[in-house]
């Protein structure tokens, strides 16, 4: 038995679980390959017109894996906590791939709506051991071992790794320091992001994304929102942001953002509105497949040389 894991949306968040889990289960698992243009152009030819980039994204990556797995993996992603939902098009995608790709007969669906709780975790764990044939003890000791892969996970990118883009480590010392904030499937999907993270680095900055910051510090940001969002990704994301802007840690913010994303409309104006309040320095980059990686680059370098202009002229002024 071979399960094929579409590389994005999902994948981006909780990889470490999912490849743990199924290989604790003595599943094989097949991962799609990187996203590039024959993959994206694949998925714009299935999914409907108005989708954004990341979700036309998935078709393509579901289509890599045709002939390589025996069952493919679309969760139906409603909940991992009880404040908030996934986007709409997270709770729709197993429906909105069946009516779009011709003959995609061998989607494992799984439901995935726990509102935080370990157990609800489990009970899905278990149900998909079953649907691949696994017994009870077996989903247990892999849903343990997995969750504690994830927490591992998370523990290396909160002391400064960057590990979907290969980067083991940074260093803190860079005079410049970046909030680079978005949803992961966005952020750390090299070719759909034009390795954003990575030329930033290059130019000599730090990077803090929203996953290398604790839940605890995150949530603690909520008493200075004045309203949370629906969804789960957007308020992962505007948490992180309030910290940065709160705490001034950061020389500023750059957010990245896919074009047609309803969600992350709201949250870029509501973080563009508190920087300028703040006076942080933001800059919003916004992604589809026809992004050029020129331009990108070009507003990049021109916004770190504007903040080591304003950090040059403090130190002047202090001096």
């Amino acid at each position: 038995m071979k399960v094929g894991i579409p590389r994005t949306l999902f994948y981006y968040a909780y990889s470490p679980f999912i490849l743990s889990f199924l290989e604790e289960l003595g599943v094989e698992v097949v991962v799609s390959e990187q996203t590039s243009k024959e993959i994206i152009d694949e998925g714009v030819e299935d999914a409907v017109s108005d989708a954004c980039v990341p979700i036309k994204l998935f078709h393509g990556h579901v289509k890599n894996l045709f002939k390589k797995a025996d069952l493919i993996l679309v969760p139906r992603l409603v909940s991992v906590n009880k404040e908030a939902t996934f986007c709409p098009k997270f709770l729709g995608l197993p429906d909105m791939l069946e009516n779009s790709i011709p003959d995609f007969n061998n989607m494992l669906e799984i439901r995935v709506d726990t509102k935080g709780k370990k157990r609800e975790l489990f009970k899905i764990c278990l149900k998909t051991a079953k649907i691949l044939g696994k017994g009870f003890l077996k989903a247990w000791k892999a849903c343990n071992i997995a969750l504690k892969s994830y927490e591992e996970y998370c523990q290396r990118m909160q002391e400064g790794a960057l590990l979907p883009l290969g980067i083991e480590s940074q260093d803190k010392n860079k005079d410049i320091k970046l909030g680079v904030v978005g949803y992961p499937y966005i952020l750390y999907d090299s070719y759909l992001s034009l390795d954003i993270i990575k030329k930033l680095i290059s130019l000599g900055c730090y990077v803090i994304t929203p996953e290398m910051l604790p839940e605890r510090v995150k949530k603690e940001e909520s008493l200075n929102i004045k309203k949370l969002l629906f969804w789960t990704f957007s308020n992962n994301v505007l948490r992180a942001s309030y910290h940065f802007i709160n705490n001034r840690n950061v020389d500023g913010i750059i957010h990245v953002t896919a074009f047609g994303c309803g969600p992350d409309f709201i949250v870029d104006k509501l973080l563009e509105l508190e920087c300028k309040e703040k006076n942080i320095p933001f800059l919003t980059v916004t992604l589809d497949e026809h992004t050029g990686q020129e331009g990108v680059n070009t507003r990049l370098e021109a916004f770190v040389d504007m903040i080591k202009i304003k950090k040059a002229r403090k130190e002047a002024a202090v001096s």
